[in-house]
């Protein structure tokens, strides 16, 4: 496929410095792009690599264009990483590879289920009693949709991804469990996208609930009753635990935990391989690490530490006294 950087200014905006007839027949980072790509420069540290890059265009900031018109074409706009990602999106939607709307041969859909008629559900997928599936979703190969579980409008599930599995829920009885049956359903709102082998359960007597524009990458758990709110993002092998709330517009890095029951609060970013331990309801970036102990000695280590600061404060002034003379 190739396309004019005219057409890609009419769709996406931008100011081109250079042909707008010039064809564009891929798109790729700086340092590989040849003379028929188009390339991008988000970071400024990396523009280092923008003289010698090859690409028939490249797309900069706003305050990169003079440096960029000394190598050539370019096409500026006020943030190139997102106008990079429309970028992407255009080219999947006009390229070969578009996807195609329809229920593949192989899919099982229960006859209570409703999938809209413009979703495209993929090959092996399973689609079961009472669950609905919105407009313009896609359902790559092998997902499962438990029943009476609902996925929105515009929504992504890659290949493996399971919702509505129970939830993990068993009562002791003596030396065995006893199951939980799970009664809730799943809810996923619009524009969220889902990655391969994510896996989100029911509720057990409520639903769990994704709201709109939520992104979760691969390998995630998300337990039951589990509420995520509007676009957060969460890294791969994360893990939600059952009952916990996570509000709006947060991000959780890979591999974090956020054990159940717990609140954490809009605009609240979790570094990767933190472990949320305590509700948190103020925004900002929260880190925590700490090694696994017997689990009397790691709280009292964990108060300990957390009066570290005030300890070394005070150690400083007790060394300002002793040195005077």
């Amino acid at each position: 496929m190739k396309l004019s950087l005219d057409a890609i200014v009419q769709t996406l905006g931008g100011e081109l410095w250079g042909s707008g007839s010039t064809e564009i027949g891929g798109i790729t980072t700086l340092e590989t792009a040849g003379p028929s790509d188009l390339s991008f420069l988000s970071n400024p540290r990396y523009q280092s690599q923008l003289q010698s890059c090859r690409a028939a265009c490249v797309i900069v900031g706003m305050e990169m264009r003079e440096v960029a018109r000394l190598r050539g074409p370019y096409i500026a706009t006020e943030n190139p990483y997102l106008y990079f990602a429309k970028l992407t999106q255009l080219w999947k939607r006009l390229g070969e590879d578009a996807v195609q709307t329809g229920v593949h041969a192989s899919a099982v859909i229960h006859p209570t289920a409703w999938v809209h008629p413009s979703a495209s559900v993929g090959a092996l997928c399973v689609v079961e009693r009472g669950a609905r599936i919105g407009a313009e979703t896609i359902l790559r190969a092998q997902v499962t949709i438990g029943e009476r579980c609902m996925v929105g409008e515009r929504c992504i599930l890659h290949s493996g991804v399971v919702v509505g599995a129970d939830g993990f829920g068993f009562a002791p009885d003596g030396e065995r469990w006893e199951k939980i049956e799970q009664l809730g359903a799943v809810r996923i709102g619009n524009d969220v996208e889902i990655g391969a082998n994510t896996c989100i359960d029911r509720g057990a007597l409520q639903d769990t609930v994704i709201e709109d524009g939520v992104k979760l990458d691969n390998l995630i758990q998300i337990g039951h009753n589990v509420h995520i709110g509007r676009n957060t993002a969460m890294a791969g092998c994360a893990g939600v635990a059952g009952s916990a709330t996570i509000g709006p517009n947060c991000t959780v890095g890979g591999g974090a935990i956020i054990l159940g029951h717990l609140k954490v609060g809009e605009g609240v970013h979790v570094s990767a391989a933190s472990v949320v331990s305590r509700t948190i309801t103020k925004p900002g970036h929260y880190t925590g690490m700490f090694p696994i102990d017997e689990n009397a000695v790691w709280e009292r280590n964990a108060a300990t530490l957390k009066q570290l600061h005030k300890l070394r404060e005070r150690i400083k002034i007790l060394e300002k006294e002793k040195s005077k003379p």
